[in-house]
């Protein structure tokens, strides 16, 4: 079987690197098409030796990345074409139909209640989304919460199944050397408590509620915020006044497996951390804290449809997550609860049950077998595909 995997870009995020981490356990042979964007995470699939094409689409409106698109489909190929993020899973399931391709896919990485990748949920959106959906096959939700979102946005229920973000347990697996090597790179004292935040800095993200927490606490506390985004200046700005920029290590995008030549990579960071504080009112997943429990880490969240959606076998002896505990997306909870993390004390590192249910080769496996239903079906048909794109 050969499958192209089509995405918006390819920058450091977790759709991106979900797609990477997918691919390396994946039994079969994928390229992968970027419309925009190459970003480190292009570099690393090449590494992995994966063929990465850039489309260099100009925007939302640019028609022209349809016929491109739809040619290289069909001199690829495929057997299957997998999209991933809004504009890819629009653009790429009206390419793969136009070139004839039986079995398209689409995984919804990042659709909330109220907005997707920033994107207001309004009804231009919506319709949008829904005319592009028809030409799949199947919509891969990362999240029984997800799955829930699509079913009340009209897509029906026998065109969704699940299959969640998986984690390479072995890479997070925590590291006393590396804790003590990351820290010393990164300026962070030895003895410091040093709290976690990672993620797109983005406003829906609220890492604003972070600094205002860490003003609460004592000066040991130091705040290590790994991402970029629109809104790193103004929570650099947000740091100074709020007294705090001298507590504050803004890490910039970090690859989920980096090469050691631009500095530590995600899994190290996590090792440097005491607790990871995920104060995001809606998420479709949570990856984040799923990582930082592979890690050994406690977790102070305020939304992880991965921990609330855990079936009860994912523990039938013990608590999924005994250390990840909810918190409102308020500073003074979040210093309350990150100031009791601190007078616990450190426990011992090890994943619990909840990140062990995330392997990532459960994942690759579900996939394999949502690949299969849409190869054993045709394709739905369709009068016009080109009728569904932006305006």
């Amino acid at each position: 079987m050969r499958a192209l995997h089509v995405i918006t870009g390819l920058g450091v995020g977790g759709a991106e690197q979900q797609l990477r981490l997918l691919l390396r356990h994946l039994p079969l042979t994928c390229d992968v098409v970027t419309l925009t964007d190459p970003g480190p995470v292009a570099d690393g699939l090449a590494a992995d030796g994966v063929r990465v094409t850039h489309l260099g689409m100009a925007g939302n409106r640019d028609l022209t990345a349809l016929p491109r698109l739809a040619r290289l489909i069909r001199r690829g190929h495929y057997d299957l074409v997998h999209t991933h993020l809004y504009r890819a899973c629009l653009y790429g399931r009206i390419a793969a139909r136009l070139a004839g391709v039986r079995a398209v896919v689409a995984t919804e990485h990042s659709l909330g209640d109220l907005q997707m990748e920033g994107r207001p949920l309004g009804a231009g959106v919506r319709a949008l989304y829904l005319a592009g959906e028809r030409l799949g096959r199947t919509t891969v939700a990362v999240s029984p919460t997800v799955a829930e979102r699509l079913a009340r946005w009209g897509v029906p229920g026998p065109r969704i199944t699940v299959v969640p973000n998986g984690i390479d347990l072995a890479r997070f697996r925590f590291d006393p050397a590396l804790r003590l090597r990351t820290r010393a790179v990164l300026g962070l004292p030895e003895d410091a408590f040093v709290i976690g935040g990672v993620g797109r800095l983005a406003p829906g993200k609220r890492f604003d509620v972070l600094l205002d927490a860490l003003a609460r606490l004592p000066r040991e506390c130091r705040l290590l915020l790994v991402g970029g985004g629109p809104e790193e200046s103004a929570l650099r700005r947000g740091a100074v006044a709020a007294g705090v920029a001298d507590r504050v290590v803004f890490a910039g995008e970090r690859p989920y497996a980096g090469d050691g030549s631009s500095g530590p990579d995600l899994p190290a960071l996590t090792s440097a951390m005491d607790v990871l504080a995920s104060p995001s009112p809606e998420e479709a997943f949570g990856l984040a804290v799923v990582e930082a429990l592979a890690a050994g880490l406690p977790v102070r969240y305020t939304s992880c449809p991965a921990l609330q959606d855990l079936p009860p076998e994912a523990a039938p002896d013990n608590p999924a997550a005994p250390d990840a505990l909810r918190v409102p997306c308020d500073p003074g909870a979040y210093a309350a609860a990150l100031a009791g993390v601190r007078a616990a004390g450190p426990g011992p590192r090890a994943a619990p049950q909840a990140a062990r249910h995330y392997c990532i080769t459960r994942s690759a496996a579900r996939l394999m077998d949502v690949y299969a239903t849409a190869l054993a079906h045709p394709a739905p048909s369709s009068r016009s595909p080109q009728k569904a794109v932006p305006s």
